[in-house]
């Protein structure tokens, strides 16, 4: 575990730093339903207006990319974070989506695939760690493996014949000498 991780659920001892939160609900955290409902009320008019891929709503910064029909965010403390590292995790999980969805990012396709855009997202981001910054990488741990493949059956049949077509060169070649 990184040293500044500190669960949700644990006490804080009398010997930790006073400048790390204790819980994700220090200052920096929404502690109440209400305090959630607002931020994302708050976001969601930013996001409505126009404002920008980048606004700052003290103490968080919120970045989004829009698609036709669906808007991503991501959001991190005002104070510490850092927007290229934020646009590239943003970045990075929209190109995921994109690739795991076949380009069609929009409402329907999200809900028909949220299984893989929720895993996506876990990929990208945990627990406030960036994890990944790549789409692509991000698409290929999430993505399930392809039906249409053929399974190569290997039986009895099968090695006899490999063994028949074996002795059969052989035989050539010797002959051949």
């Amino acid at each position: 575990m990184a040293k500044y991780y500190h669960p949700p659920h644990s006490a804080p001892t009398s010997g930790q730093n006073s400048a790390t939160p204790s819980s994700s609900t220090g200052p920096q955290g929404l502690a109440s339903l209400k305090e959630q409902k607002a931020f994302e009320k708050s976001v969601h008019e930013k996001t409505k207006r126009g404002g920008g891929d980048i606004n700052p709503l003290p103490p968080h910064l919120v970045l989004t990319k829009s698609t036709t029909d669906l808007h991503f965010h991501i959001v991190g403390p005002l104070a510490t974070s850092n927007e290229v590292q934020l646009s590239l995790a943003l970045n990075a999980f929209n190109d995921a989506v994109s690739l795991l969805l076949r380009g069609q990012v929009e409402k329907r396709s999200v809900l028909e695939g949220l299984d893989m855009v929720l895993l996506a997202a876990d990929e990208t981001i945990d627990d406030g760690i960036i994890l990944e910054t790549d789409g692509a990488a991000i698409a290929s741990r999430v993505s399930r493996p392809r039906t249409d493949t053929t399974d190569i059956i290997i039986n009895e049949q099968t090695i006899m014949n490999a063994y028949s077509n074996l002795k059969d060169q052989m035989v050539r070649r010797i002959g051949q000498l």
